[in-house]
Formats: C-alpha cells, structure tokens, sequence
C-alpha cells in the first residue's frame, strides 16, 4: 500500500506492487475495457522443444510495470487514453492436450470478438495463434465483421506445414495454423506476409507451403537487400482498409537480443530490437484488430530476464498500435 505520491513514483518499477500486465486493471470483463491484454499461458503445440512457453504470461507481468509509459513517437500514453485491462489467463485445464486448448482460447477469444474489444495476447507457443484467431476472425466475428484478418507475421519459420498430418501429436499446432485458419476463413493469405523467415531449412521447399497458399514470404535475407522500409510498405500495401493481425515470434530477433526463445536460429542474424521497432512503427494507422506476443521460454532467460523485457516491450508497442488507431478514429 502507498499513498498517491508514492504510487506514482513506483508505478514503473517492475517489482513493486501486484503483477498485472502494464499495471493495468485486472479486469475479465472484455466489454469493460477498449484494449484487452489476455494471457495464454499454453505449451503443448509445440512438442519438439521443452514446454515451458506456457510460462511466458507469468514472466512478463511480472517485468511488463517497466512499459507502462507514454509512446515517445505517437506522443500518446495508451493507458491513460484508453482503457486497457488485464483480462487475466484462459484457463486451460488439459493444459498437455493442444487441441483441447485450442478449443478452449478459441471460446474465449470469441466472447472478446462479441464484445468488439481490440486484443493484445501473451503466450504461449505460436499454436495460440491459430486459437486466438478461430475466436477473434472470419464467420462469425462482431470484431472484424465476419471477414478475414490480414495477417503480418513476424517470425523465422513459416508454421504452414499443412503436408503434415500433425506435428508430434498436436494437428493444431505451432507449425500448422497459418495453413489451416486460411482453410477455416480467418486469414486472408492474399492480404498477408510473413517477414524475416531464416534459420537452416529442412527442405529445399521449406517456403512453398506458404506461398502455395497465397502468402507473400520474405526472408530474413530479403528484408536485407531490399531494405525494411520497402519491406513494410509492400505489407500495408498488401493488407489494405481491412482489419489486421500481428503476430510476433520472438525467435525472429537477433539471438543476442532474445535468447529464450523456444525455437531459437542462429545461424543466421535476426533482426536487432531498433529494425523490430522500425517494423512495428511501420504499421501504425491499419486496422489491427489484434496482436500477439509468443514463443517465450522464461527458464532459459537470462538472470536479468532480459527476453522477457523484450516480450513486454513488443507487447507495449502493439498495445500502442491500437491505441494510436483507435485514438485516429475518434478524433
């Protein structure tokens, strides 16, 4: 407890105080708030690598009071401008049963979507994207009107592997979703790109499923020779007036920058914190409906919890995405 003076002066200090995402409100209530955080405290996706991505919500609310701050570029505090709550986990009780935890993000996701509330997720390994977007997109969806998101995908790999049946017993898994949510009306690949795909391929063809699909692919080294400012501006191009989804793997950074990841590549050099927030400011004024953060493996971090600040970080600055739109359409 602490009078006004002192809260104020503590509010940013990551271990002070009760741990909620941004220090914003615990609140599960999706109609409450303009901006949801959810987390998805889910692992078994992804079965080739230890499972403690299910870790990663708890990591970051416990580093996340660090972010709560104004956005120095948009000259915009998101947290005082709107309000932005903790809507707190999904509970996933068969929490080793992945399609059973899809089922059950999915449902939750959906009630955030009936309530039109723009949403930021913690997880988790990538198989919460494809959970969050059955709930969050496509039929059925108050948030995006029915229609399918454009999805901008950040990350090394391209998770869709759909010529496989199952990816070590999960069928929707970290390395299926961006396959099967185009199949179910949930992305619109034709409005989609995947950005900054390295690492060392297992197949000659390792990219041909998404561009199968109808996803622009940009590698790693792509995103060198053209440069990230043609990059983005080919991906809002692409994603157009309609709503948008990001997702952010954390594998896609520079291993220096983010060690604990659960997939990590290196190599080859990811992106350095400075290019991830030229990639992310460069999608200011679209449509995101919704974010995610994932792939955090809070037991190989560093004694500073040094990823789990990046997650936080990427985290604020999607938070601020929606808000900066949101803030936009109102004026």
């Amino acid at each position: 407890m602490a009078d006004d003076g002192v809260s104020e002066q503590l509010e940013t200090l990551y271990w002070w105080g009760v741990a909620t995402f941004f220090r914003s409100p615990h609140n599960e209530d999706p109609a409450a708030c303009d901006i949801g955080v959810l987390g998805i405290p889910h692992s078994s996706g992804n079965g080739s690598t230890e499972r403690d991505q299910h870790l990663g919500p708890r990591a970051v609310r416990n580093v996340s009071a660090h972010n709560r701050r104004p956005h120095r570029d948009y000259g915009l505090h998101p947290f005082e401008a709107f309000r932005v709550h903790d809507l707190g986990d999904v509970a996933l009780p068969e929490a080793m049963d992945n399609e059973a935890c899809v089922d059950r993000i999915a449902a939750a996701t959906r009630r955030i979507a009936d309530a039109q509330t723009r949403l930021v997720s913690i997880g988790g390994d990538h198989a919460i994207t494809g959970a969050v977007l059955l709930g969050l997109a496509g039929p059925g969806s108050k948030l995006t009107n029915d229609a399918p998101v454009a999805l901008i995908h950040f990350d090394a790999h391209v998770d869709s592997y759909s010529q496989i049946p199952h990816w070590l017993g999960a069928k929707r898994s970290a390395a299926h979703w961006a396959a099967y949510l185009v199949e179910a009306g949930c992305i619109d690949p034709h409005r989609s790109t995947q950005i900054g795909m390295r690492g060392q391929p297992r197949t000659e063809t390792w990219l041909d499923t998404s561009r199968q699909l109808g996803y622009d692919v940009v590698t790693m080294q792509e995103c060198r020779q053209r440069g990230l400012a043609e990059v983005i501006a080919t991906a809002r191009e692409r994603a157009g007036e309609g709503p948008v989804y990001i997702t952010f793997d954390l594998d896609c950074l520079d291993p220096s920058i983010a060690p604990a990841v659960s997939n990590i590549e290196i190599g080859e050099g990811g992106f350095s914190i400075d290019e991830a927030n030229q990639l992310l400011h460069g999608l200011r004024g679209l449509d995101i409906v919704g974010a995610d953060v994932v792939c955090l493996m809070p037991t190989k971090d560093l004694p500073n919890n040094q990823t789990a600040m990046v997650a936080g970080h990427v985290a604020f600055e999607q938070v601020s995405l929606i808000a900066d739109r949101l803030s936009s359409a109102s004026s």
